[in-house]
């Protein structure tokens, strides 16, 4: 029982390291930078790649208008709204999916490689940003636990306004769930 325990924690973490290092190597020209990154001087800190580890701070959610900083800012189209890693499942693959701001979206295979492309309609961008703001990432635990076991399941990291929180498939709350739910297919139809 101990050993299986220690197994499950173990994945848990690989898929997390797994995920921040898929993440880290997604720059805007495959270079490692982070395409999401804010502007020096930004008072939104960029996604965190430690396990566990939350912003240096808590920023608000953006929400205003504008192209500066601070709460009222939104950011421009061209910014990453989320990105969120699935690994694991029988065939034990990874893929990656980076919204834009403009319901722009990529797929990446395991290795960051691009996979497929596509746009959200206005609805479904509604939907997802609805999904995003009622989540409130801010207040999620950062590795969700608890839930039943599901054998060849899922692993999840989702990247979204300056918070990182992660969880297998049984574990997520209801609320990362719809976010999920909202987010264009992992794997091509």
């Amino acid at each position: 029982m101990a050993a299986e325990v220690g197994v499950r924690a173990f994945r848990a973490v690989a898929a997390v390291l797994l995920g921040a290092v898929v993440l880290a190597g997604c720059g805007p020209s495959g270079s490692g930078g982070s395409d999401d990154a804010p502007p020096r001087g930004s008072a939104e800190p960029a996604a965190s790649t430690a396990a566990g580890a939350g912003p240096a701070t808590s920023p608000a959610p953006s929400t205003g208008t504008g192209t500066g900083t601070g709460p009222s800012a939104v950011p421009s189209p061209a910014d990453t709204l989320v990105r969120v890693t699935r690994s694991g499942g029988f065939a034990g693959e990874t893929r990656t999916l980076v919204v834009k701001g403009d319901g722009s979206w990529s797929r990446l295979d395991g290795k960051a490689q691009p996979e497929g492309a596509g746009r959200l309609s206005e609805q479904e961008l509604t939907a997802l940003r609805t999904a995003l703001r009622e989540a409130d990432f801010a207040r999620l635990p950062r590795i969700a636990t608890g839930g039943p076991k599901i054998y060849d399941g899922f692993f999840y990291t989702f990247a979204h306004g300056g918070y990182e929180v992660a969880g297998e498939q049984g574990s997520l709350p209801p609320a990362l769930e719809r976010v999920a739910d909202a987010l264009p297919p992992f794997t091509a139809r």
